[in-house]
Order: structure tokens, then sequence, then C-alpha cells
């Protein structure tokens, strides 16, 4: 498939029991979803094998960290694109159509993200990366919706596609 969405696991079956089932209902038809373990000792690749035996699961011998993870599960993946999906994200309908479709589009482009919202507050951004990524002229990184510990809600303010620093941002 042109994208692959790789989610790092490392004893995370609870995060897998609660976010994976939107992952794959809302993805597969457009991407292969593939779970990478980190050599985890819980039983997340039993239960992933009883609930979820279509998805491709790839086994490391080790725990190698996140980025090690990523980059030894990544070998063993071929696709155009790679989504990188932490185990605690939920997806909605069409979150892949505006990224691949962005991508496409640009090919100077090497990453975008869509806004990010909280699951415990759905009109309000995530703290950790709200709508796209900025550093101060102090170096101090800050985020459009969110500055220090205050995020705000989400009412289309940022609803444009935007150039930011640690990536570019898709109003979706």
């Amino acid at each position: 498939m042109k994208v692959a969405i790789v989610i790092l696991n490392w004893n995370g079956r609870a995060m897998l029991q609660q976010y994976l089932p939107s992952v794959v209902r809302y993805s597969q038809a457009e991407a292969e979803v593939i779970v990478a373990d980190n050599a985890s000792t819980d039983d997340s690749l039993q239960w992933l094998a009883e609930n979820f035996p279509h998805i491709r699961t790839i086994v490391l011998d080790k725990n190698y960290g996140f980025a090690g993870g990523y980059n030894m599960a990544l070998k063993q993946v071929e696709s155009e694109y790679y989504i990188l999906l932490n185990s605690d994200v939920e997806v909605t309908h069409h979150w892949l159509t505006p990224l691949i479709e962005e991508m496409d589009a640009h090919e100077e482009i090497a990453a975008c993200q869509p806004k990010l919202l909280a699951v415990q507050d759905k009109d309000a951004f995530e703290y950790a990366g709200a709508s796209g990524g900025f550093l101060d002229k102090y170096g101090y990184p800050y985020c459009r919706g969110r500055i220090f510990d205050k995020v705000e809600k989400d009412n289309g303010q940022y609803d444009t596609n935007s150039e930011i620093f640690w990536l570019r941002e898709l109003a979706l």
C-alpha cells in the first residue's frame, strides 16, 4: 500500500485495546496498519493475535527504545509514506485523506501533521502537539493552540495549512 501506519508498542496492551480499533476502522482502506513490538513482556502480542489477526506485527528481539524501535521496524516496511503513530492516538473518519493529498501535491514536503485534539476534551487542542510547533527567538518551543500550560478550544482559528517549525500542519 501507499501508506504504512506503524505503531510502536512496548507493554501497551491497554493502549492498543483502547486506541487501535479506531486506527483500524478509519485507516485500513487507505493504509497498512502495522504494530511493531519492542520486546513486550505483557500479553500485547497475544491480545493482538486474538483480536486483530489480520494486522501485521513486527516483533523486535529487544527493546530498542522509541527512536531505535521505529528505526528497526521501518527497515522491515516498504511504503511511499510512513505514519509513525503513537499507541495512544484515536483517529477519526477520513483523517488520512488530507495528509495523503497534501504530500502528493507538494513533493517538497517531507512531513506533515493534522491538528491534534485532546482525547478527554475533543473541542480543545492536545497539549503535546496542538496545531503545529514553533520556536521563539530564545529557542523556547510553543504550539499554535497552546501557550505554556494553557490550551485553546478549537474554534477553527487554525483551519488553514501552515508551515511550522517541526512539521507542516494541515487544516483538517
